[in-house]
């Protein structure tokens, strides 16, 4: 049978964006459905360590944080956005504590607590807030138990949006969303949700790399489905890499915080050599994208497969306490790190790039909104800075809060949407096909794409994701979906979205470096990539 269920709000995924924006729509007496395409502590929130960057340390700033902000953004922040973002970071700590995260602290001088601060790659002062070293999964288990028990919110976990309902309109943006046609993936069934607004807030695309500190469900859904429906998407090519992943063949996924750097963590080689020093002053606490081309130029040029971060000179105690979480992963996997380096590599950790917004979390279509990692706002330019993200989903689901609850009294009603059609479809008999694609696709995006690029890498890429694209809409337009084949699908969409916007910067700038163009271009003032559909 047919189902179709009508709705305020939808809210397409349960990271921190989303489930912020839940409970701030449902304090205002709005009704509001969340989806997760997996179970609701699936996303990147959940497995974020470091921390929150906000302004509590009197010897910092605000003007000092949108100037690191600024600095590690390479040029291409925009500065209205950065105030906007920075000037948030206090409130936005003291609204997670009222919604029960509890954050580490320590006694000052006069014995008084206050929160303990750690310091991050590109800030110049201690300035990130943390639980421990599990600073979202703090986040995510509050903000998921406070959704539980609200009354105006439904959460619907295992649901994968199919694609985004929208019908042309005569304003400005052309297009209004309607709804979106979900698979319930437990009961194997395509719904139909209508919606007066949806709200993307869906998470990155690092899974698109076959290296990626990020959970499984990172394939990019929400920037795909909102290309598909017609909106720009802007600087994809700033893929962040972490620089330290642990490398162990059981732990390809396991992210070693950059607060281990923070607290004096070195990174060497195998001979316990320092090399940081001879790429920046910072040394360790340079920004991510020169510290992962330093990890990925020794690897090169050495021909290992990994170099170590080092903190044992640390009293064991204070690693314990300071990194409960990283000590016993890694002592699991036969590491401790309290008397030996940890072995690294640098990995896919964060889109800077995605669905254009604007500074309330607008997208181009009317009625459609992106909050978090899926969106592009302008505050992280060609490279994030370290905890400036979970900032961010703060604030624009607070942003679009306030522009949504403007905006609800004037929509009226939905109209009548079709059913999902899979009368002319059948069961897949090749479901290997979807594996196959899966790993070639992350594969040459790693070889290809990855923290260094040439010009004849990325025509390699874009020769083969143009035909990965055709088998797979083939393979879409044939058989029965699943949630693999709908992530696959997404999947290809955003490597092409990266790969475009790779070709089209003649230079290196942030994340993004070429050998064809090693240097930043200063003839010209620094510009977004816009991909228009």
């Amino acid at each position: 049978m047919p189902y179709t269920k009508k709705l305020e709000v939808l809210i397409i995924g349960s990271g921190g964006a989303g489930l912020t924006l839940a409970l701030k729509l449902a304090e205002q007496h709005i009704s509001v459905a969340v989806l997760s395409k997996f179970a609701l502590i699936s996303s990147s929130t959940y497995y974020a360590q470091g921390g929150i960057s906000a302004v509590f340390d009197a010897e910092d700033s605000i003007e000092s944080h949108i100037e690191d902000t600024l600095d590690a953004g390479a040029g291409l922040c925009k500065p209205d956005i950065v105030r906007l973002t920075v000037t948030q970071g206090k409130n936005s700590i003291e609204w997670l504590r009222t919604q029960g995260v509890v954050f580490t602290e320590e006694e000052n001088a006069s014995g008084q607590t206050q929160l303990h601060l750690n310091r991050e790659g590109g800030h110049s002062h201690r300035r990130v807030v943390h639980s421990d070293d599990a600073t979202g999964k703090a986040v995510s288990l509050s903000l998921i138990e406070r959704a539980q028990q609200h009354p105006n919110i439904e959460l619907l976990d295992h649901h994968n949006v199919v694609e985004l309902i929208t019908l042309p309109t005569n304003d400005a943006n052309g297009k209004k969303i309607i709804g979106a046609y979900v698979l319930d993936t437990q009961e194997n069934k395509v719904k139909t949700l209508a919606a007066k607004i949806v709200v993307l807030a869906t998470g990155g695309a690092n899974m698109a790399y076959m290296y990626s500190t990020n959970p499984h469900s990172s394939t990019g859904d929400g920037i795909a489905l909102a290309w598909r429906a017609g909106c720009r998407v802007s600087n994809m090519e700033f893929m962040q890499f972490h620089p330290t992943c642990l490398y162990h063949p059981e732990a390809r996924s396991f992210l070693i915080s950059e607060a281990l750097r923070g607290e004096g963590g070195k990174l060497v080689l195998k001979d316990g050599s320092s090399f940081m020093e001879k790429f920046d002053s910072r040394g360790e606490l340079a920004p991510r994208d020169i510290v992962a081309r330093a990890i990925d130029h020794e690897m090169k040029k050495r021909g290992i497969d990994c170099v170590y971060l080092d903190i044992s000179h640390k009293p064991a105690t204070f690693i314990r306490e300071h990194f409960p979480t990283i000590y016993q992963q890694c002592l699991d996997y036969g590491i401790d790190i309290t008397k030996q380096p940890i072995p690294v590599v640098p990995a896919a950790h964060y889109t800077c790039g995605g669905v254009m917004t604007d500074d309330y979390a607008r997208t181009d279509i009317t009625n459609l909104y992106a909050v978090g990692e899926v969106a592009c706002t302008g505050l992280h330019g060609a490279n994030r800075m370290a905890s400036n993200s979970l900032l961010e989903c703060l604030v624009f689901a607070d942003r679009a809060c306030a522009d949504i609850l403007q905006k609800l009294p004037t929509i009226i009603s939905l109209p009548k949407i079709p059913d999902w059609d899979e009368s002319k479809v059948t069961d897949s008999d090749e479901e290997v096909v979807v594996a196959h694609n899966w790993n070639e696709l992350r594969h040459f995006m790693w070889d290809y794409v990855g923290i260094v690029r040439t010009d004849k890498r990325l025509n390699r890429a874009l020769s083969r994701v143009e035909l990965l694209k055709k088998e797979i809409t083939e393979y879409y337009s044939h058989f029965r979906i699943t949630s693999d084949l709908l992530e696959l699908r997404n999947l290809v969409i955003v490597a092409e979205l990266i790969i475009r916007c790779a070709q089209q910067r003649k230079e290196s700038r942030g994340l993004h470096y070429t050998l064809d163009y090693p240097e930043t271009d200063q003839s010209v003032p620094p510009l977004d990539t816009i991909l228009i559909p």
